[in-house]
């Protein structure tokens, strides 16, 4: 579990683009593409923004209908994959 006041950046060699609300990541050291659906975007966003995750969540907590639980599984669950995938690093 990552903690709530922990703070993510994203990879340098990570470039990014807003595709109609929605984020493309390339990623120049593997050469792979991603892409990140409007809610992922705005944690994207805010991790470029240096916000930690508590401040992501909460920001998010105001914009969805969503329990706080439930949203800090799935914020917790991107920011693992982000890790795993090599496009974001603990600050």
């Amino acid at each position: 579990m990552i903690a709530s006041a922990e703070t993510f950046r994203c990879k340098p060699d990570v470039l990014f683009q807003e595709v109609s609300g929605e984020i493309v990541l390339l990623d120049l050291v593997s050469e792979r593409y991603f892409g990140l659906n409007s809610t992922g975007a705005r944690v994207w966003q805010g991790l470029s923004e240096g916000r930690t995750t508590e401040e992501i969540i909460s920001g998010l907590a105001k914009e969805f209908d969503v329990s706080g639980a439930q949203l800090d599984q799935d914020v917790n669950e991107l920011l693992e994959e982000l890790m795993q995938a090599g496009l974001i690093e603990s600050a």
